[in-house]
């Protein structure tokens, strides 16, 4: 069975939307991160790719294209060593008790 990575879309008769649209600042910034990383050797398309692909079916389906770009880089960057799940997880936990 084909992976949802493979399937391309959902069957639809609407037309595609080429339309250029306005990225949040967080894809903005996900987007630069994906940049920094590449540049100091850190990211290669390809792995960005397999990690994208390595997620489970109902992970992918549900994030959008930069969430799928977030969930990759943090793949990536736990299985490298630059950071650990834990100390992930603990940002994550600390931005959100600020916002509260």
């Amino acid at each position: 069975m084909p992976k949802p990575h493979d399937r391309g879309s959902w069957p639809t008769d609407e037309p595609i939307d080429r339309d250029e649209h306005p990225h949040a600042d967080w894809e903005l910034r996900v987007h630069a991160l994906h940049q920094v990383l590449g540049r100091k050797g850190l990211r290669r398309t390809d792995e960005l790719r397999r990690a994208i692909e390595s997620l489970d079916s109902d992970t992918y389906q549900s994030l959008s294209y930069y969430e799928r770009w977030t969930a990759a880089l943090e793949i990536l960057v736990v299985e490298k060593g630059i950071l650990s799940t834990e100390e992930i997880d603990q940002k994550m936990a600390d931005l959100a008790s600020v916002g509260r």
